[in-house]
């Protein structure tokens, strides 16, 4: 193994834990704190740069003049970036050194926010994104490394989960924060705070930088193939997720990027199977523990999109936005916090599983709680349901993070690099299949809800005649002629009629996620009582590895 360009000593509690990552020297408690207060600013940074796209789509839609399928397409190729680097930003760290992988993902991520400045195009736009989600992916983890950096020895594990925290709170953040930032109506807004978040990052980095570690050559040729092969394949399966709904599911195309996706990712993971070194070990990958932390992380993920779809669009629905959302997006920034606060509270007793399932639970009873909406319904009305799974989100997350860590870290730096990809793929493939589930079945039961309230309202029931001449009476003074005034009436109470079956849809939503949480709870709650009373513990083993390489001991 090699080292930076100066030579260190460090004491043997004091070095690496593996390539990659920096060594952990004690640090006078000044120097300490920088390092926690910058760790936190790159991890928020991070999860802003994706926060302020989902939370300014329409807006950048509109600036760009722009159609939902091509706005979709920005969330799309952000998310592919993401994903597709987290195969090997941890290679590349174990390859370059974390000094030398840090500063070029920093100041990639200067660079683009400075051209950002300058887009006034959709292609320049959809490059962009695509662009910022793999230096989001590079440069992300490295707030990760900072807090751990700052912690003491027997903390240092805690980092992880308030990495992961800091970035569930961005998009909350950003949403409240968005109608500050576009007071004149301008983008450019959006994309100058970016920059100044990036300057100030690079900044942070080159005052205060991460002690050295140790590189290791670890690249070989198959990764590139393999990394080809997945990136197309994840980018198909991507682009089905977003456009689908927006184009319906029965487009000849998307039944093409159905078959290509298998076939990119099929042929990926035969070739990785029969490796001696593989990219992504996938018989680990196959493994019970791992299949089940997976698909955990991923189920939440569905279940999540409660909040991020189902709320969000039930406020659009019934005409509530912008400075009307601004408490509403604060109450839901201060709850994931507080989230991350009790995740860190519960973490000290070594059970990862027990978080998972209090989150589970919330989920449940929150949605269950939503799914009585009315058109009547407004932001304070959800401050408790909404605030709850803001927490819920912030309190599950980082320990399914930290149960995968946790038996990759154990297993050898290899597994490291398989689970971070795995995870983060099973992150982008949630967030994407989430609002598609849901938002085709609020499409079908807004289309059923619809027709049944158009087969009950007659022209000739009195009451109905009534409540269309009101209609059409706010129209008396500009109107003179009485037939385009009933016309009027009736569009008007078509669009009632429209607005109530959506409300009616987000309903059914609601209430569907309340059974798929009640389902998870069962499942994953189950399995955890069981091994409760059965006095076993899944992770003993593994996390007394990790405590052991964290703390620096040998």
């Amino acid at each position: 193994m090699k080292t930076g360009a100066v030579e260190y000593e460090f004491l043997p509690h004091e070095q690496p834990l593996m390539a990659g990552s920096p060594a952990t020297p004690a640090h006078p408690r000044r120097r300490a704190a920088a390092y926690v207060l910058i760790g936190i600013l790159l991890s928020i940074t991070a999860g802003l740069s994706n926060g302020l796209l989902l939370a300014n789509l329409p807006q950048i839609q509109g600036a760009l003049g722009l159609t939902s399928v091509q706005g979709s397409w920005l969330v799309t190729a952000y998310a592919v970036g993401n994903a597709s680097m987290a195969m090997l930003v941890v290679k590349l760290r174990q390859q370059l050194g974390m000094q030398r992988t840090s500063r070029f993902f920093l100041l990639g991520f200067v660079l683009l926010a400075g051209l950002q400045l300058l887009s006034h195009s959709y292609g320049s736009e959809l490059a962009l994104r695509t662009v910022g989600g793999v230096i989001a992916a590079g440069f992300g983890p490295l707030g990760m490394f900072y807090v751990m950096q700052g912690l003491p020895a027997k903390l240092r594990i805690s980092g992880i989960v308030i990495y992961i925290g800091l970035t569930q709170v961005a998009l909350p953040l950003a949403r409240w924060i968005s109608p500050a930032l576009l007071f004149n109506g301008e983008i450019q807004n959006l994309y100058a705070f970016e920059f100044g978040l990036a300057l100030l990052s690079l900044g942070s980095v080159a005052v205060l930088r991460l002690p050295p570690g140790i590189t290791e050559d670890v690249f070989e040729r198959l990764d590139f193939l393999t990394f080809g092969l997945l990136t197309a394949g994840l980018t198909l399966l991507c682009t089905v997720l977003a456009q689908g709904r927006i184009v319906w599911w029965t487009t000849e195309w998307l039944g093409h990027a159905t078959a290509g996706a298998v076939l990119f990712t099929g042929t990926a993971l035969l070739i990785e199977h029969y490796r001696a070194s593989p990219l992504l070990n996938t018989r680990w990958l196959g493994t019970r523990d791992i299949l089940r932390v997976v698909l955990a992380a991923m189920t939440l993920r569905v279940l999540l999109s409660e909040q991020a779809f189902g709320a969000t669009g039930l406020m659009a629905a019934v005409g509530m936005g912008g400075d009307q959302l601004f408490a509403y997006h604060g109450v839901l920034t201060a709850c994931t916090l507080a989230g991350v606060l009790a995740s860190l509270v519960l973490l000290k007793n070594g059970d990862l599983t027990r978080p998972v399932v209090i989150a589970v639970a919330i989920i449940a009873v929150a949605a269950f709680a939503d799914a009585s909406a009315s058109n009547l319904t407004r932001p304070a009305n959800l401050f408790l349901t909404q605030g709850a799974i803001a927490f819920a989100a912030a309190l599950f997350l980082g320990p399914t993070l930290l149960t995968g860590l946790v038996h990759a870290i154990a297993k050898g730096p290899a597994h490291l690099v398989t689970f971070s990809a795995i995870f983060s793929m099973s992150q982008t493939i949630g967030g994407l299949l989430g609002p598609a589930f849901l938002g085709t079945y609020q499409i079908l039961r807004q289309r059923v809800h619809l027709q049944d309230l158009v087969n009950s309202v007659m022209l000739t029931d009195p009451q109905v005649a009534l409540r269309v001449q009101q209609l059409g009476g706010a129209y008396a003074k500009v109107v003179a002629d009485p037939v385009q005034r009933q016309a009027l009436g009736v569009r008007l109470l078509g669009q009632q009629l429209t607005r109530e079956s959506n409300v009616a849809a987000f309903n059914d939503v609601f209430f569907l996620i309340g059974v798929l949480a009640t389902l998870a709870l069962v499942l994953i709650g189950g399995a955890w009582l069981s091994n409760r009373v059965r006095g076993i513990d899944p992770l003993a083993e593994p996390m007394a590895v990790i405590q052991k390489l964290v703390a620096g001991k040998k």
